[in-house]
């Protein structure tokens, strides 16, 4: 992982706060009388989609995400330990609620090695309890143990701006360059960065419809992990987006005509057998309803591994639209169950 990266300083600065957190998630364990194996792992691997991707969307969703094969890879794992790590990492932002032991030493230990590396940062009151009582437990005087305090109010960024027009702008000047499906290609290259497998320009090879409508979400201010957490597939798949969009918290999925609705710029498109017997086999982004014709921006045009855009049909092959409320914000209340086998 670290010796992809070329930059030296990215190295040092990775492997400092990787040890670091892995170093004091074992010994909480220990004094929490828990697999210090297992804390150390789980810290090792926190921030893993990061050091792989170079991107900061959430390190924990994304992170044990990604971890999850490799670790399911090496077979030494029991299922239990498998799902022990891969939570840990998972709720690793959660500071306001507590999980299990595993998961809240990995809280810890990330907050106690921050604040070892920059004790002059600001931490909320939450942050601030968890780490005197973390010192405490490592033995270090609680009045030792000083932090600047931060507005504790979380400030979510309600954007009231259109961001499905914002969607379409960006995917209408993407498409519209003729992107080609190779990894020689710098768009190409975009579109497939969020997606941390080591072969994934392969993987992606004339297949890449739905990471293209996933890369112009992200560039809208769209923002969303790489796997809704619990769900079978990535959303650099059609049926990801099918499933996303059917949720209880978004119900984004619209049929057209229903309730006398019409397709709209910035509408996410979902094609039925369009170019094969598979259900929901294509997807696209909505530019224009002109009568019975879309215009759309796709990646990946026909299965020909090129960008374009394009005419359809709106009458044929034609699954259902997403329009995404412009208020939506992810966040997920449920309780995560690692997939630990395959």
């Amino acid at each position: 992982m670290l010796l992809a990266t070329e930059n030296s300083t990215k190295k040092v600065e990775a492997l400092v706060n990787l040890f670091g957190v892995s170093s004091f998630a074992s010994l909480l364990a220990i004094r929490r009388e828990q697999s210090s194996e297992i804390a150390a792992i789980a810290g090792l691997l926190h921030n893993f989609y990061f050091y792989k991707t170079g991107l900061k969307y959430f390190p924990g969703p994304n992170s044990a995400d990604t971890v999850r094969p490799i670790l399911h890879s090496t077979q030494i794992f029991t299922d239990e330990e498998l799902s022990l790590i891969l939570r840990s990492i998972f709720y690793q932002d959660d500071v306001h609620q507590v999980h299990g032991p595993y998961e809240e030493i990995i809280k810890d230990a990330i907050l106690i090695q921050m604040y070892v590396l920059h004790p002059g940062d600001h931490f909320n009151k939450d942050e601030i309890n968890r780490l005197q009582k973390g010192f405490v437990e490592l033995g270090i005087p609680f009045k030792q143990v000083e932090a600047n305090c931060k507005d504790s109010l979380d400030k979510i960024n309600k954007r009231t701006e259109d961001r499905r027009l914002k969607l379409a702008d960006f995917a209408e000047a993407l498409a519209g360059q003729g992107i080609l499906g190779i990894p020689e290609n710098e768009h190409y290259r975009e579109i497939c960065k969020y997606w941390p497998d080591s072969d994934i320009y392969k993987v992606l090879e004339a297949n890449w419809c739905a990471a293209f409508v996933y890369h112009c979400c992200m560039q809208a201010g769209i923002i969303l992990p790489i796997r809704y957490p619990n769900h079978s597939y990535r959303l650099a798949g059609v049926g990801a987006w099918l499933e996303w969009a059917q949720l209880p918290e978004t119900n984004f999925l619209y049929q057209d005509g229903y309730h006398g609705l019409i397709p709209k710029r910035g509408d996410i498109v979902i094609f039925e057998k369009l170019l094969s017997d598979n259900s929901h086999d294509h997807i696209g982004i909505v530019l224009a309803c002109e009568g019975n014709q879309l215009l759309v921006a796709e990646g990946n045009k026909d299965n020909k591994n090129f960008s374009s855009v394009c005419y359809r049909d709106r009458g044929h092959c034609i699954y259902g639209y997403i329009r995404i409320d412009d208020s939506y914000q992810f966040h997920f209340d449920g309780e995560y169950k690692p997939i630990v086998s395959n």
